[in-house]
């Protein structure tokens, strides 16, 4: 099978989608991101990637803070309106049933399965893009998503993204055990 070259583009992978929160101006505003990543384990870092023109960015540098909430696929409607409406243009800041953690300007939103919130550590650009890498100092869940302690994202119902069909997408069934299905691999000799 020959493989096709695609050019230098961004890769087509399916990703989680996220609400970012931050202070701006004052109030508490929120936008769509599937361009987050767990950045350090020890101390616990999230990055997240936004265009530099986004209306959060300025918040996030005056508070030093941001949250990341993931949104269950009931949510998906209000979630894409954060993503296709600016801050600029409409007051986010009633939308959500919102609370807050130790930091005061991390806003995060009560029906997420899942926040995040974080301090600013470090911004370091990316060719039209900032990334925001932020130690995370409180990871809020309820009960009804834990399955023996432990986050279970059937539970959570995690919105996923797609690309380049531009959709949104709910997470698949289980595969195999990570870091177990490999020890049954036995290398072919040549």
């Amino acid at each position: 099978m020959d493989k096709i070259n695609l050019g230098s583009t961004i890769p087509a992978y399916p990703m989680p989608v996220s609400l970012v929160g931050a202070h701006v101006e004052g109030q508490p505003n929120f936008l769509a991101v599937a361009w987050f990543t767990m950045a350090s384990y020890k101390p616990p870092r999230i990055a997240i990637t936004l265009g530099k023109g986004h209306y959060t960015n300025p918040g996030i540098k005056e508070n030093k803070t941001f949250s990341v909430c993931l949104p269950s696929e009931d949510m998906v409607e209000i979630t894409d309106y954060c993503g296709i409406v600016s801050g600029k243009k409409s007051d986010k800041s009633e939308i959500f049933d919102l609370f807050y953690g130790e930091l005061k300007t991390a806003p995060l939103i009560r029906d997420c399965p899942l926040c995040m919130e974080c301090k600013l550590v470090e911004i370091v650009e990316s060719g039209l893009n900032e990334i925001f890498i932020g130690e995370i100092v409180g990871t809020y869940t309820e009960e009804k998503f834990l399955t023996d302690g432990k986050l279970d994202f059937r539970k959570m119902k995690p919105l996923i993204l797609s690309q380049p069909d531009t959709s949104y997408w709910r997470l698949g069934q289980q595969v195999a055990k990570a870091w177990n299905i490999g020890k049954r691999y036995k290398a072919k000799r040549k």
